[in-house]
């Protein structure tokens, strides 16, 4: 079976590296240490500061003009002027890849926006991330790049991280936004199929 997956892997993607969680061992890698855009997976290293922070997850912020996608124009369904705590921007950003929540958590950090980026950069290069370089929060720009092999140390630190693990594998979320409730879903097709399996077959532990 592990041999099916790699030749799938190999076959499909231009880039790969499959780590075991645990023992950190290499089982496949392919181009490990090309550096390509990383688009939202930006967002974990976004969501590990703020983790690391230790901010008050119940201030309430707000999504201002500021917080709009002016390079790629991309929707959200959070209007400027939508308003909720740290804590479900945070959840927002790591389980749906929400732009807006995750700029707005950047741009309200005690440093400010500049200053986060720079963080984001100098904890990098702290995980030993040689590859790896942002410029935003959210992924949406080009200019955020790392390799697979870059990529894998941060996975393993947000692993490590207790509320940032949590969140990024959340199956769904709700969150009221004045007298709208809006249903969110995990935008990573394997926690999403792990959560069918658990709702259709309970019984399996």
């Amino acid at each position: 079976l592990r041999q099916q997956r790699q030749m799938c892997i190999r076959d499909r993607a231009s880039v790969a590296l499959v780590v075991d969680q645990d023992t950190h061992e290499v089982l496949f890698s392919k181009n490990d240490q090309a550096v390509l855009p990383i688009a939202s997976l930006t967002k974990l290293m976004t969501g590990l500061l703020v983790s690391e922070a230790g901010l008050d997850l119940t201030e309430v912020l707000a999504i201002t003009q500021d917080d709009v996608d002016t390079l790629k124009h991309s929707s959200s369904r959070l209007p400027v002027g939508t308003r909720l705590t740290r804590g479900e921007m945070l959840q927002l950003a790591l389980m749906s890849s929400e732009n807006r929540a995750a700029h707005a958590l950047a741009r309200t950090h005690p440093e400010g926006l500049r200053r986060f980026v720079a963080m984001m950069n100098a904890r990098a290069v702290m995980l030993g991330m040689k590859d790896t370089h942002y410029v935003e929060p959210t992924g949406l720009s080009s200019e955020n790049r790392s390799s697979a092999r870059d990529l894998a140390i941060l996975v393993n630190a947000a692993y490590r991280d207790p509320m940032v693990s949590a969140m990024s594998v959340t199956p769904d979320h709700e969150v009221n936004i004045g007298s709208r409730t809006l249903q969110y879903n995990n935008s990573n097709r394997l926690v999403r199929g792990l959560s069918l399996i658990h709702i259709s077959e309970p019984t399996r532990r």
